[in-house]
């Protein structure tokens, strides 16, 4: 079972010893905010060690063995991660050599259960690749010709592996730690109270009266959960539940219903300013601030969303959906009332975000208490201190598991760029792409997106993301591209496994609740989800839909430019037109986006 799955049952079933694992992790991350300078050497093992109890100790299923298994490998990891915490000074002074069969142990131990983590929480893929480039780390140089390389002390190795930034606790993990978590913990907060009911009155209300309303108040809710969820899965359960079922009383086919839900739930992670963890990641691999990165994503986040309306609206005048009758919307009083649980913390960290010198963490913390204070209410602002902490358990373990298995994905690919760094092999994969592309950007950039979507296919966003720009990001800077172009590039393609055959996570979840089979669901959310295979190649052909803080109006010009071409492209592949009409639409779309760039 993975622990994507093991994260549904766990908070079913918390008791105090999962309560007391979640509220340490909880209260730890949002402590670094304050702490000042924590050693790397002590806030990296300790989010270690708070993600392995989620991971060994918790909610494992399986044979007596495999669970006593589970619990010696926690206990052990966390006694290793303590380790390196207690002793950070005396490490510190090794300059990454280790000097004891005690620090060969703890370090090979760590690295394998590092593996074995990323294997629970992802499966196989990630922690195989992992594999493979640690055994090309420590034997390469036995391999003949230009993929060899000089050769590795193991004590340096290991050393650099465990007792440095360029292994298990590098920078990748510091994110993991400062930003990600807190994020993370707010959007576990903000959703554990009423601000479910706030975004789906509003999303109504603005959407609801319009031509296949319903459809499209699924649109704009998932546009508002994605600020604060940064997950496409949680954005599928969290909407779909509701939308799905109201989308096929009025009349929909289940496949269309299911495709709507999967394509814009996916937008989540895209939609600032939490993004998910990956833009956190890309504004640490390229030295960007987040909150400018977060700026710079908004309007080619804003397109996508437009793109599924667009989509909609086709299949709308294909299949006659018709708007909410005005006697089933919600009224904007009734808006009012529950919209503060969902604007007031949102709210909060995007005036903090733009309109003070407070880091991100900072923003997030302050949010973090507003949403904290409003669990206190139910409907109709009603006090329930039984409903309060309820509510606060259920914040508590939903952050902690989520910042586990995040933990699981990033120190896992820490190993990976790790061993890169150490060796130079990525070098030679870009020599390697640079060459198969004959030195022609567009061939590279569609090797890199049939790589992402590969990856994709057994990796979240974020793992996917993160090993692919590993290897082909170097191979797209060396052509020409800016770091901003490859990274956003990459990040988008490695967000198609959302919704492509043969493994489409979002897909899967959405048509499970519409009870209708997944293919027909995979092919109608492929044609809604347009905008998210065109835009990312946009983004090379008009470099100024990127310019939000450098050449905003051109930014704007460049994206309604890209979004009149995708309704073209969506009219040719959505329409029910004759074959020719249809034919010109394609031509027309695609000479808007890539004809006269910005």
């Amino acid at each position: 079972m993975s622990l994507f799955e093991q994260a549904a049952e766990t908070g079913k079933r918390a008791g105090p010893f999962v309560l007391a694992f979640a509220a340490v992790s909880v209260a730890y991350h949002l402590y670094l905010i304050f702490s000042g300078l924590v050693p790397a050497l002590v806030a990296r093992p300790m989010h270690f060690t708070l993600a392995i109890p989620f991971v060994f100790l918790i909610g494992v299923k399986g044979p007596a063995w495999y669970r006593m298994w589970s619990v010696a490998l926690g206990l052990f990891g966390i006694a290793g991660c303590l380790y390196i915490a207690i002793n950070w000074r005396d490490l510190v002074d090794q300059y990454g050599r280790v000097e004891s069969t005690l620090q060969y142990a703890v370090s090979i131990f760590l690295i394998l259960l590092a593996l074995e983590m990323a294997r629970r929480a992802v499966k196989w893929i990630m922690p195989t690749v992992a594999a493979i480039v640690i055994l090309y780390g420590m034997f390469g140089q036995h391999i003949p010709g230009e993929w060899g390389h000089a050769g590795l002390p193991p004590e340096f190795f290991f050393g650099t592996l465990l007792l440095t930034e360029g292994g298990l606790w590098s920078s990748l993990t510091a994110t993991s730690v400062e930003l990600v978590a807190p994020f993370l913990i707010l959007g576990s907060f903000v959703a554990a109270g009423q601000a479910g009911t706030g975004f789906m009155a509003l999303a109504t209300q603005i959407a609801g009266r319009y031509r296949a309303g319903t459809a499209k108040v699924e649109v704009v809710a998932s546009a508002l959960y994605g600020t604060i969820s940064g997950s496409a899965s949680a954005n599928v359960v969290s909407t779909g539940t509701f939308t799905i079922p109201a989308m096929i009383r009025a009349g929909y086919p289940p496949s269309l219903a299911a495709a709507v839900e999967a394509v814009a739930s996916t937008g989540g992670q895209i939609m600032p300013p939490v993004m998910g963890a990956g833009v956190f990641l890309m504004a640490a691999l390229i030295q960007v601030p987040y909150s400018e990165l977060m700026m710079i994503a908004t309007l080619p986040a804003l397109l996508f969303f437009i793109a599924c309306w667009i989509g909609v609206d086709l299949y709308a005048v294909r299949h006659g959906l018709k708007g909410i009758p005005a006697s089933e919307m919600p009224g904007w009083g009734h808006v009012a009332r529950n919209i503060p649980f969902f604007l007031g913390p949102l709210g909060i960290l995007i005036a903090v975000l733009g309109f003070t010198e407070f880091t991100p963490q900072m923003a997030a913390f302050v949010a973090v208490i507003a949403a904290f204070g409003l669990l206190l209410f139910e409907d109709g602002y009603r006090v329930s201190i039984a409903g309060f902490l309820r509510r606060v358990a259920d914040g508590c373990v939903n952050a902690a598991e989520q910042i586990s298995m995040i933990a699981a994905v990033i120190i896992c690919a820490s190993l990976i760029t790790g061993v890169f760094h150490m060796t130079g092999v990525g070098v030679k994969i870009t020599s390697l792409i640079v060459g198969l592309a004959g030195d022609n950007l567009w061939i590279a950039l569609v090797l890199t997106a049939i790589a992402c979507i590969a990856l994709g296919m057994e990796l979240p966003t974020t793992a996917a993301y993160v090993i692919c720009i590993a290897v082909a990001g170097p191979a797209l800077i060396q052509m020409g591209l800016a770091p901003l172009q490859a990274h956003m590039f990459v990040f988008w393609y490695a967000l198609l496994c959302t919704i492509t055959p043969p493994v489409c996570g979002n897909v899967f979840i959405a048509s499970t609740i519409a009870k209708t089979p997944w293919l027909p669901v995979s092919l109608r959310a492929m044609r809604i989800g347009l905008g998210l295979f065109m835009i990312p190649p946009a983004f090379v052909a008009n470099p100024a839909m990127l310019g939000a803080l450098t050449v905003p109006w051109l930014a704007l010009a460049a994206t309604v430019k890209v979004g009149c071409g995708i309704w073209f492209l969506s009219y040719g592949f959505i329409a029910d037109t004759p074959l020719l009409k249809r034919l010109g639409a394609f031509a027309v779309g695609g000479t808007i986006i890539f004809a006269f760039g910005f």
